[in-house]
């Protein structure tokens, strides 16, 4: 089938509940529910939601990649693409969501704020998916309240504090109420079944107190002319703890336990209706809010009012428009589709929709954050969440910039960036951004990063992922200029030999390096001396072994000791090779000198390898011993390249002396207008290697920083 054709397949729900019916079969879930019961839940409550056939196939078809192999492949060819990758949306959610359960016994996933930062983003691609998950959400909480398992409390906290926010801010409230209610039933069981028992208790009586008053408001309605569908609303029980717990209020001095809801066709009938209900009704002032006029953060609109009958009991009535209701019922998400065709303008509304929604959920996560339950364990964001022209989000350390942003979406733009919009405005290149904003990013088809975004001073940028994707530039750079240099001198050095006739190829691999172009870049740093040469482009001659190791007068003791253990033999000499300087945890290999000891060399050190294809015989197995790394230090080389600059050594010393480092030996020399500086060092294992070199490439001006 051509992909033509995958994007648009009729997708049929009935055909999905078949297919997985016997994958299904003795699939369970973590909490015990079975997969295709699980499936046919929210596939039930999705269709109260909207019969939207994508979504209700992808609820059917959530555990097909645990089931199926190459599932995407499957369900693409069989259900199209966008089904695909709803079912693959909502995996990532559902695994983040076990995460956030798991990670930490003692907190929840409201305390975790990367866990809701990921995501947030995983749900960015279609909106669709966050509707899958507060479905699958609700009926599993259904299930918790009929089978009554345990664990219905952990899932409940999760809700509060995760899911129901989230609907809430979606304006989902069809599916909010619910989740709610279960929740509270879950995690303060006393408390719902003291609220319950008040509800059922009055029940009969509010059932005729409000078939009264739906009657009549629908005659004073029906006598001026308003057509309008008027019906009690059910006031759920989690909204009556909360006002209780807020207000300090018993049970009994809710105003809002009976409420009426009327909707009508105009936002000008929504006040006409107002006013006949205030003239005859007793209204109580201070419980009245005017959504329409100002909406709620959610998008949610109407008009609340609290009036008394006759015999003083309080009713809320909520007026709004048919538009209104639909929206207050299935929120945004209901409507929102991951592909608009054949109406450009229709596309753009959904555009500018999603970037709404995106900031609106933002918003969202930022409530959760500052919840009462989640103070304590609140951590500061440390990213901000951008958006590229099409909509994609793009997530950011804080403080980047419009360079960080050009490279976090493609290093090749960033290497070719000119200049960036924000929010539609020019901006300078080290501004820094903030979460919600739309950028821009304004390329050449050719170009280059430029050195002074290196330079933390100037700004430019704050992710060191940026600062290493220009650093690989710009080392690139460099090695090409070493090749080209490097294969001039090679020349000429053969030249004076007189052995211009042999094969570079040959003469790479007799001297350690996989191919000519490593050879060049290492000749041109001076890696390789002129007698190494001359010895290699003699075949007759055998290589000459390493000298033992020659330690400058204060280098320590220890760092002679070596630690190596020599397999099989006790209290054998070994010495740390001076052409690769071995480590810990560095693999190693021991070569026979034939009357100095065993010489310690790198697994993988040239050198090394040149000798053994000789004299293969010669290798010796060895280990570092049970004391390296703890209070030995190891002699070790390291090659700086970086800018010249005043106080450069200055800053350079200064990291050493951080890491508690002691240089032995130093050289320096320039090459193309940069410094090459070579220190040999004294270090306690690879870790504290790794540490130093890492502070190293942050000082000003170094280019590179390299265990050589």
């Amino acid at each position: 089938m051509g992909e033509a054709a995958a994007q648009h397949l009729t997708v049929d729900p009935t055909l999905a509940r078949r297919m997985v019916e016997p994958l299904y079969k003795e699939l369970m879930l973590s909490t015990g529910e079975s997969a295709l019961v699980h499936a046919d839940g929210v596939a039930s409550i999705l269709r109260g939601v909207r019969d939207d056939p994508e979504l209700i196939a992808a609820a059917y078809l959530f555990c097909v990649p645990r089931v199926v192999q190459n599932s995407s492949e499957w369900l693409e060819k069989s259900f199209g693409a966008t089904v695909a990758g709803l079912v693959a949306e909502l995996g990532k959610l559902n695994d983040l969501s076990t995460k956030a359960r798991t990670d930490s016994k003692e907190a929840s996933a409201a305390m975790q704020p990367e866990a809701l930062r990921r995501m947030f983003l995983a749900m960015c691609q279609d909106l669709r998916v966050v509707l899958l998950k507060l479905a699958s959400r609700l009926q599993t909480l259904r299930w918790f309240a009929s089978s009554r398992s345990a664990g219905s409390e952990q899932f409940g906290e999760e809700t509060l504090a995760v899911y129901a926010p989230l609907a809430n801010r979606l304006g989902i409230w069809q599916i909010k109420w619910e989740l709610e209610d279960l929740s509270l039933r879950f995690t303060r069981p006393q408390e719902y079944h003291a609220i319950a028992r008040e509800l059922d208790e009055s029940r009969e009586e509010r059932l005729e107190f409000m078939q009264m008053a739906v009657q009549r408001i629908r005659s004073l309605l029906s006598n001026n002319h308003i057509h309008a569908d008027v019906s009690g609303r059910p006031k759920h029980i989690y909204s009556i703890w909360k006002k209780m717990q807020r207000k300090h209020l018993r049970f009994d001095q809710l105003f809002d336990v009976r409420a009426l809801r009327v909707i009508v066709e105009t936002v000008e009938q929504c006040y006409e209706v107002l006013s006949i209900v205030q003239e005859n009704f007793q209204t109580i002032s201070k419980e009245y809010d005017d959504y329409i006029a100002k909406p709620k953060p959610n998008g949610y609109q109407s008009l609340h009012t609290v009036v008394t009958d006759n015999a003083g009991r309080p009713i809320e009535i909520q007026i709004r428009t048919r538009a209104m209701h639909e929206f207050a019922e299935l929120g945004v998400a209901a409507h929102w589709r991951y592909k608009e065709a054949g109406n450009s303008n229709g596309a753009s509304s959904a555009e500018e929709q999603r970037v709404a929604w995106l900031r609106q959920l933002l918003a969202w996560r930022s409530d959760v954050g500052q919840a009462p339950d989640a103070k304590e364990h609140a951590v500061e964001d440390d990213h901000v969440y951008c958006l590229t022209p099409q909509g994609r989000v793009v997530e950011l350390p804080a403080g980047a910039t419009p360079v960080d942003f050009a490279y976090m979406v493609h290093t090749q733009l960033g290497h070719r960036m000119k200049g960036a919009r924000v929010d539609g405005q020019m901006v300078p290149l080290n501004t820094k951004l903030k979460t919600g904003q739309t950028v821009e990013i304004i390329a050449g088809k050719t170009g280059q990063p430029s050195r002074d975004w290196l330079n933390p001073e100037l700004g430019y940028a704050a992710s060191p992922r940026t600062r290493n994707k220009v650093r690989q530039w710009f080392n690139a750079q460099l090695t090409q200029e070493l090749l080209s240099e490097g294969r001039e001198r090679l020349d000429k050095e053969l030249a004076r030999l007189g052995r211009t006739a042999m094969k570079l190829e040959e003469l790479a691999k007799r001297l350690g390096f996989e191919n000519v172009d490593e050879l060049c870049i290492a000749f041109a740093k001076e890696e390789i001396t002129l007698t190494a040469l001359q010895q290699a482009v003699q075949p007759q001659q055998k290589p000459a072994e390493m000298e033992p190791e020659v330690l400058v007068r204060n280098e320590s003791t220890s760092a002679r000791k070596g630690k190596v253990l020599v397999v099989g033999v006790d209290s054998l000499l070994t010495q740390l090779a001076r052409c690769c300087h071995p480590v810990p945890p560095d693999e190693i290999a021991g070569y026979d000198t034939r009357g100095r000891g065993v010489m310690i060399h790198r697994a993988d050190c040239p050198n090394l390898r040149n000798m053994l294809e000789q004299e293969p015989d010669r290798l010796i197995e060895v280990s570092w011993g049970a004391g390296a790394g703890v209070d030995a230090v190891y002699p070790a080389e390291v090659l700086i390249v970086s800018q010249d600059r005043p106080a450069l050594l200055r800053d350079i010393s200064e990291v050493f002396q951080r890491e508690k480092v002691h240089i032995t030996a130093m050289s320096s020399n320039a090459v193309k207008g940069d410094q090459h500086m070579r220190f040999r060092i004294e270090i306690r294992g690879a870790e504290e290697l790794r540490r130093t070199l890492a502070g190293l490439r942050e000082v000003k001006g170094v280019l590179s920083a390299r265990r050589v």
